[in-house]
């Protein structure tokens, strides 16, 4: 009789009351894709190929356990021991915020990927700006030297002073002039670089020539923000003098009102250290891209401010440890020259290849780190380096750079992501002035 199954009562290997054709047993069955934990039939005991055996069970412990020791130890931490996989790298930076040292290996990568455009314009707007300095510095070395051997006793005269410090000034005068123009250009070759791209000097000239004129606003917004206090200092000690003031009093003022203008320097200077970056990446009129400026750096002011002062540091004695062999060799030149014509033009010539060599690295540097902390800041501030990963992306696939990349670091192109530290604002596309 059946039992209602279909199964024949007593057949081999089945217990009473149960079907013939029972369903497999819970297990590694081959091609089920449901199967229960734990080894298959038959399987080797102990851990998984790949993972560390267990060591042996020590005094007193049961075979197989290790003390305090799991049997099959993962990874721990939601990336691992190894930690997060390393970000994207098509150009000069990896596609999230940045470190220190990935601005600075930035800065010097953007040269070495680049140096005709790169190297080659800080070359020219080097020389262009070490040209007047050269020639005071090699009028007054000459004239001072010529003085010390006739007369050791002489100072230099008001003419030759006069000579040299407006040497100086027109020096500083085109350095601010082409710094600008540079600043720009070299901005522009960074925004290609960091994807992996490169620009050429006349390309780039092309795309930031309609931003020179935003650019020199915001030069010289920044100065007059930074001059004006200076004539009030100035001012301020003119007046205690002229009322006759004494010494006590001007040197209170001095205490006072000199680490306060300093302190006010390095602020200004830095909350607006960003604006020619959005300037030519961004395309914005003056006051928005000091306002842009002003913005970004909030909730990064003493970070920002460390960088560009390290920057500026390493400039500098870049600058020094190329120019003093050359400005050695020149006052040696003047010297032996004895005040003559052909000394005076060597000097200048040596004084001139020294500061150009000095400055046409400390330039682009420090051009390449301003724009490598507005990419920063970006980043930090606004998740732009989501949009930038994505970019990449794209670009890898399709197996090269295109020019429409220049237009990601615009916002109403590509709006930001929300702030990484909630900071109200900062995570808004900004509208253009």
């Amino acid at each position: 009789m059946s039992d209602g199954h279909g199964s024949t009562p007593g057949a081999p290997g089945t217990p009473p009351g149960w079907a013939s054709n029972q369903p497999p047993p819970y297990g590694n069955t081959p091609g089920s894709p449901w199967t229960a934990p734990g080894p298959a039939p038959g399987a080797p005991e102990g851990p998984p190929q790949g993972f560390p055996q267990s060591p042996p069970p020590g005094p007193g412990q049961p075979h197989g356990q290790a003390p305090h020791q799991q049997p099959y130890p993962y990874p721990q931490g939601p990336y691992g021991a190894g930690g997060p996989p390393p970000a994207m790298r098509p150009g000069v930076i990896p596609l999230r915020p940045l470190g220190l040292g990935d601005i600075l290996d930035g800065a010097i990568k953007l040269m070495r990927s680049n140096p005709k455009s790169v190297l080659g314009l800080s070359a020219i707007v080097a020389a262009l700006a070490a040209v007047p300095l050269a020639i005071g510095q090699a009028s007054m070395l000459d004239s001072s030297l010529s003085s010390i051997m006739d007369n050791p006793d002489a100072v230099p005269s008001q003419q030759n002073i006069l000579v040299e410090q407006s040497g100086t000034l027109l020096s500083y005068a085109v350095e601010i002039i082409a710094v600008t123009l540079l600043t720009g250009v070299l901005t522009r070759i960074l925004g290609r670089a960091i994807f992996g791209g490169k620009m050429t000097a006349g390309e780039a000239w092309t795309l930031t020539r309609s931003r020179v004129p935003t650019l020199f606003g915001v030069v010289v917004v920044t100065l007059v923000a930074l001059l004006v206090p200076l004539a009030l200092v100035v001012g301020l000690f003119l007046a205690l003098g002229a009322a006759g003031a004494g010494t006590a009093v001007v040197a209170v003022a001095g205490v006072v009102a000199v680490p306060a203008f300093v302190v006010y320097v390095f602020f200004v200077s830095t909350r607006l250290a960003l604006a020619p970056a959005a300037a030519v990446l961004e395309r914005r009129g003056v006051a928005d891209s000091l306002r842009r400026s002003w913005r970004l750096v909030s909730g990064g002011f003493w970070r920002t401010l460390g960088i560009l002062v390290l920057t500026q540091f390493i400039a500098f004695l870049i600058g020094q440890v190329l120019a003093f062999p050359f400005v050695l060799g020149a006052s040696f030149l003047a010297l032996l020259g004895g005040g003559s014509t052909g000394a005076q033009i060597l000097s200048a010539i040596l004084i001139a290849v020294g500061v150009t060599l000095g400055s046409m690295i400390a330039y682009p540097l420090r051009a390449a780190v301003n724009g490598l902390l507005y990419a920063d800041r970006r980043m930090r501030s606004e998740a732009f380096d989501l949009v930038l990963q994505t970019a990449a992306i794209e670009q890898q696939r399709q197996g090269w750079v295109h020019a429409s990349a220049d237009d990601l670091w615009d916002p109403a192109v590509t709006p930001s992501g929300p702030a990484r530290h909630g900071s109200p604002g900062q995570g808004a596309p900004w509208s253009h002035s």
